[in-house]
C-alpha cells in the first residue's frame, strides 16, 4: 500500500500561495516545482506503480544532484516555495534513506541559519526515524490501521512533552493535527 501523508496537501497549498523574492537560481526553482507537480501526479490512486516508481526514482536521483552541487536549496537559492518543494521531494525518497538523512543534516544547518522552515524540517526528522523504527520526535508521522482508525507510525518519544517540541518547530498541538487528519480523511 502507499504510503498517504494528508499534511502534504497543505504544504502544497502553500506553496502554490507562497510570493518569493527573486531566488539566487530561479531556474532551479521552476524544475523543484516542476519535480513536485510531477510527484503529486503520481501520488493518486489511479497512477500506476510504474509511474510512481518511475518518477520517485528520477525525483530521488535528481534530489541526490542537487544536493551535491547545492546543498540544501533553501529560502535564499531557489524561494520559499522551491525549498519546500525539495523538502517534499526529499520526504518522498522513502527508498533512499541515507539521501533523506543527509537532506535532514543539510536542511537542519539552513533551517539553524534561517534559510529552511522549521516546520518542514520537523516533518523530515520524524519520517527519518519513522524509516530507522524510532519513536517520534514530533508525532508528524501517522497512516491508518485496518479498521480506518489514525495511529502514529511509530511511538511518540515523551508524548506527554510533544506539544512543546511542535511549537518550538512552528507545528499547532498534536490533538489539532489529529484532527485535520480525521477530517481530511
Amino acid at each position: 500500500m502507499r504510503p498517504f501523508l494528508i499534511s502534504l496537501l497543505a504544504t502544497l497549498a502553500l506553496i502554490t500561495a507562497c510570493a518569493d523574492a527573486a531566488p539566487a537560481n530561479p531556474a532551479l526553482r521552476t524544475e523543484l516545482l516542476a519535480m513536485l507537480k510531477l510527484d503529486q501526479e503520481v501520488r493518486t490512486l489511479e497512477a500506476s506503480q510504474e509511474d510512481w516508481d518511475r518518477v520517485e526514482k528520477a525525483n530521488t536521483d535528481r534530489m541526490r544532484q542537487v544536493l551535491d552541487q547545492h546543498g540544501w536549496p533553501g529560502y535564499e537559492l531557489v524561494g520559499e516555495d522551491g525549498a519546500r518543494a525539495a523538502w517534499a521531494l526529499i520526504q518522498h525518497a522513502d527508498r533512499d534513506l541515507e539521501l533523506q538523512k543527509r537532506g535532514l543534516e543539510l536542511m537542519r544547518r539552513a533551517a539553524e541559519k534561517g534559510d529552511a522552515d522549521p516546520s518542514d524540517l520537523a516533518f523530515l526528522v520524524d519520517r527519518v526515524r519513522v524509516a530507522e523504527k524510532k519513536p517520534q520526535v514530533y508525532g508528524t508521522q501517522w497512516e491508518t490501521d485496518p479498521q480506518g482508525a489514525w495511529r502514529p507510525r511509530t511511538p511518540i518519544e515523551d508524548e506527554a512533552r510533544v506539544d512543546e517540541r511542535r511549537a518550538e518547530a512552528g507545528l499547532k498541538p498534536l490533538a489539532e493535527y489529529l484532527e485535520e487528519l480525521k477530517s481530511a480523511g
